[in-house]
């Protein structure tokens, strides 16, 4: 890790070792409003009156909210002109106070998608301004601290799961409760604990067309197909594992799959797979084990039927390796659009490119919801190896053919 940055003027300013740790905690807690509904869904189901399958549409406005939210802070470099570290606090206090939102007993489909949708807006100061910090402090070991970052933000994806596993008895309110307090601590560590980085440059107006030229330089852009690819695979995969094992139990009812604690595991399994990704790229390189992922992530898309003739334990197993691999690539495509950023407007490039990323997520995520009443759910996983080839087809045109 980079523990000193070396000032014009000669003097050392040191990193404090904690700061690595602080950011990644934070991320934990601030990303754990993503799927805060999803856990409880069979409860905000039957308090407030809402069909079976409004999973998808729950999901899908955090999704949006994230997008308008990444797109108004790219659009006014919200995160180059003022204290990523601010940024993050605010977000992540006003994220926190949304959810608990949730507990109005008066809400309706309707509000409750709107609370969804304005979380999602609040991430948007979380998550890639989280990665902003970090690029702040870390410039060589970038894509080792993003591995850990990422992987903060799979386990605070999983962690309502975790929670509804082991307090399914516990109210839906308590639950809700717990996650916000969270989300709000982790605010509090980044704007108290965890200043400017050195290396950060800050944007010193507003440079409203900044979105759009990060996209003239051809590396960041085939960086961020290749992130793109990913995406389109990533949250649809997480929002739609619980439907995956709910079939699977279906037709193998003597395996008593605990859809909730497995659920929390294949997601959280994505943690190593951030964090031994980001090791093997400092030895192989980060464009190989990028892609690498991506591979092995299309090819179990395509077998994904095949899984439920399988025994439980290859079931599962295989399922983790996929939780794994389906992350293992995200902080390190992130760490490529950080490479090729223009410094000044780095959180802007981070922030734009995670905006068009989750859009796609969308359109991945309510395919799915559609096809889940069209097709056998076995099926349904196929439909996301477009993204894992299409990246991979950009990556073998450039690097081993050599067309732009």
């Amino acid at each position: 890790m980079d523990t000193f940055h070396p000032k014009k003027d000669n003097f050392i300013v040191r990193i404090p070792p904690y700061i690595l740790s602080i950011i990644i905690f934070s991320q934990f807690c601030g990303t754990a409003l993503w799927f805060a509904t999803n856990g409880i869904l069979t409860q905000l189901i039957s308090v407030f009156q809402l069909e079976e399958n409004e999973l998808g549409n729950l999901t899908s406005a955090v999704q949006l909210g994230f997008i308008i939210g990444t797109l108004v802070f790219a659009i006014f470099t919200i995160s180059d002109r003022f204290s990523p570290s601010k940024v993050f606090l605010g977000c992540a206090m006003l994220g926190a106070f949304l959810n608990l939102a949730t507990l109005w007993e008066g809400n309706i489909l309707t509000s409750l998608l709107l609370i969804r949708f304005l979380v999602g807006f609040f991430l948007a100061g979380i998550y890639p301004v989280g990665m902003k910090i970090a690029a702040d402090y870390f410039k060589k070991s970038l894509g080792i601290s993003l591995s850990f970052l990422v992987a903060a933000l799979v386990l605070g994806t999983a962690f309502p799961h975790l929670l509804v596993t082991f307090f399914s008895e516990t109210s839906w309110k308590i639950i809700t409760i717990c996650i916000s307090i969270i989300a709000m601590l982790g605010g509090l560590c980044i704007g108290f604990l965890v200043p400017n980085g050195p290396y950060r440059e800050a944007a010193q107006k507003l440079k409203l067309s900044a979105f759009i030229h990060v996209f003239k330089n051809k590396k960041f852009r085939h960086a961020a197909v290749g992130y793109f690819g990913h995406m389109w695979e990533l949250y649809a995969f997480w929002a739609f594992i619980p439907v995956f094992l709910a079939t699977y139990d279906l037709q193998n009812p003597e395996t008593a799959i605990n859809s909730s604690l497995w659920t929390f595991l294949i997601i959280a399994a994505g943690s190593l797979g951030c964090i031994l990704g980001g090791f093997l790229s400092a030895r192989k390189g980060i464009k190989k084990v990028a892609y690498a992922s991506l591979c092995i992530s299309g090819v179990l898309c395509l077998a994904s039927p095949l899984l439920f003739e399988l025994p439980p334990f290859l079931f599962l197993g295989i399922l983790m390796l996929w939780g794994m691999v389906v992350i293992a690539d995200s902080p390190l495509f992130s760490t490529l659009v950080a490479n090729n950023a223009t410094p000044t407007i780095k959180g802007t490039a981070l922030t734009i490119v995670n905006c068009m990323g989750f859009a796609i997520t969308i359109i991945s995520i309510q395919l799915l919801s559609f096809l889940s009443t069209a097709i056998p759910i076995p099926y349904l996983f196929m439909i996301l190896a477009i993204g894992p080839f299409l990246g991979i087809y950009k990556y073998f045109k450039i690097e081993v053919l050599g067309y732009s």
